[in-house]
């Protein structure tokens, strides 16, 4: 879409286009720092949207109202008490009581149980002689993973695609009312869901991380009801959702270039810097958004308090100022210090998580299957603004 405006581009708008980089490219040539047609900042080079990451008067708890429905007052109150949606002290609160369970060496545990997953999965596509990347590897991968650590019995993880999908719509900056309502409707779901179970862990304890929540202080501090409830969904759909995408969008660079495919197979121990190299090159979250909370100057340009950002991640990462060839993909790429996961105190929280299990799925579908072939020439992808993932990567093994 080379031929788009981008004095007319608003991803929160239009959506983000198939291929977006060459025009994420103009946008940083031409305007880096762009006022677009609603009033909002977009920004596209790296130092901005790092500098905004940490930059102390940039809040992510301010959001735009999604309506005075019934339905919109639930999401906000919802969305209220995730750690996602708030400024420190209650973000530094909230997230420390949580972050215990996703340090690296905690995660690292986890590494037998992801190869045996994977394995399964694998096998059944051996099986086949096909997979579908999305449905049948990359999203019930990670889903398990992060429903097992939080103690939801496998009879039940099926249950929550509906409503994951209807709520990974509220990390967008902006929603609409009927956009808001599904979600709304979905947190009832996983709300009821998560309070009965709970309420089970706290009068009967068990190994995992829900019961470890409903149990973690620090500092005399605990979670209330609704803080457990709210941010165990979060864990939920941030822990699967973005990890899905990782698995897809890599595929399918990885098969969009060959050489890189198979220097991957020739050399294994490359699997760590190949899918930082990924998630650079196309990130599983494009964009995160803030409101700044006083006059700050970004770049060259005055930006007044109350005003809203949308930092371009995806764009930061091709940025040509901070990466050497940014539209290469070079799986051995030491200096990468990208910005799919954030900055600041809202970096990821799964970052460790979403490495190993990208790590071990990657390494493992592109070294089993030598083989490996698209079988379709274009893809949906998914309409959420904010996560970029396929809908569907049917391939051949």
């Amino acid at each position: 879409m080379t031929d788009t405006d981008p004095a007319l581009f608003d991803p929160l708008q239009a959506g983000v286009p198939p291929d977006p980089y060459p025009l994420y490219d103009r946008l940083r040539q031409e305007d880096p720092v762009h006022r677009s047609s609603t009033g909002r900042w977009l920004l596209t080079r790296y130092e901005d949207c790092s500098s905004v990451l940490r930059h102390p008067a940039m809040s992510m708890a301010q959001r735009r109202a999604t309506g005075d429905s019934d339905e919109a007052q639930l999401l906000a109150a919802y969305l209220s008490n995730l750690m996602l949606f708030n400024d420190p002290p209650i973000h530094t609160r909230l997230r420390g009581l949580v972050s215990k369970a996703f340090t690296p060496r905690v995660v690292e545990r986890l590494r037998p149980r992801i190869t045996e997953l994977v394995d399964e999965l694998l096998d059944v596509a051996a099986e086949a002689g096909r997979i579908d990347v999305i449905a049948e590897f990359g999203r019930p991968l990670p889903v398990t993973v992060i429903a097992e650590m939080l103690g939801v019995p496998a009879e039940d993880q099926g249950t929550f695609r509906g409503w994951s999908e209807a709520l990974a719509h509220t990390v967008d900056p902006d929603m609409d009312a009927e956009t808001a309502g599904r979600a709304a409707a979905a947190g009832l779901e996983f709300m009821a869901y998560f309070t009965a179970m709970a309420e089970e862990r706290r009068q009967d304890p068990q190994d995992d991380l829900l019961s470890g929540l409903a149990a973690a202080e620090d500092e005399g501090d605990r979670l209330t009801a609704d803080e457990l409830v709210t941010n165990c969904i979060l864990l939920l759909i941030a822990g699967h959702e973005t990890t899905t995408n990782l698995i897809g969008n890599g595929t399918l660079a990885l098969l969009r270039n060959p050489a890189e495919l198979s220097r991957w197979r020739a050399d294994p121990s490359l699997a760590k810097t190949a899918v930082e190299e990924l998630l650079r090159y196309d990130s599983p979250v494009h964009l995160t958004a803030r409101t700044a909370m006083q006059d700050v100057t970004v770049g060259d340009t005055e930006v007044k308090a109350g005003e809203p950002l949308t930092l371009l991640l995806a764009a930061a990462n091709r940025d040509p100022d901070e990466f050497a060839d940014p539209a290469v993909l070079d799986i051995g790429r030491v200096e990468n210090r990208h910005l799919a996961f954030g900055g600041g105190p809202h970096f990821c929280l799964g970052a460790a998580l979403a490495r190993l299990e990208g790590q071990i799925a990657l390494s493992a579908l592109v070294t089993r299957f030598p083989r490996l072939q698209l079988t379709a020439d274009e893809f949906e992808w998914n309409p959420t603004t904010t996560l970029r993932g396929l809908r569907a990567l049917p391939l051949s093994v």
